[in-house]
């Protein structure tokens, strides 16, 4: 599959088949994210692997009741590492860069996801109080996206798009 390919025909996956995903695997869809573009070469992510069939139920709930989360087979937190960006940028950096980092490094595991035969759904509709309580997210880090990933059980239909025109401004908005 060529890079378009991967991008344009990725989607949102909620249903998944009751099989599990190898370390392997998940180690290269961690190596992906390691690959995006970070403000300074920073880096100022980190990612917790969830398994555990009990934690997964306890970040559905904290999702506000997104069953999907707990069937997923893997579960993928992504965090930005504030005091790492701000030790260099100050307040844009934990208020901001580390955010677009983690972002970055979550989209390019979506995408490697996906390459992979595998599926996944970006969850970034939760408690963050309740998801660092859980995993014990220390204090300068902050969950960010929560990714489900597992081998997809469903097909969904491409979604509506806007066209680049009613987005896009040229020299001013």
């Amino acid at each position: 599959m060529n890079l378009s390919e991967v991008i344009m025909n990725r989607r949102s996956i909620r249903k998944y088949e009751d099989k599990e995903v190898d370390d392997d695997l998940i180690n290269k869809i961690i190596e992906a994210g390691i690959w995006a573009p970070s403000a300074g070469n920073m880096q100022s992510w980190e990612v917790i692997v969830v398994k555990d069939h009990q934690r997964k139920v306890q970040l559905a709930v904290a999702c506000y009741v997104r069953e999907f989360i707990a069937q997923a087979p893997v579960v993928l937190v992504v965090c930005a590492y504030k005091r790492r960006s701000g030790a260099i940028y100050g307040d844009r950096g934990r208020d901001l860069y580390c955010i677009q980092d983690a972002a970055c490094a979550a989209q390019n595991m979506l995408l490697k996801i996906h390459d992979l035969g595998l599926g996944a759904c970006w969850n970034g509709a939760f408690d963050e109080d309740s998801v660092s309580d859980l995993l014990k997210i220390p204090e300068g880090i902050r969950p960010v996206a929560i990714i489900t990933v597992g081998y997809p059980d469903e097909e969904p239909v491409p979604p509506e798009r806007m066209e680049i025109e009613e987005f896009v401004h040229h020299e001013k908005y």
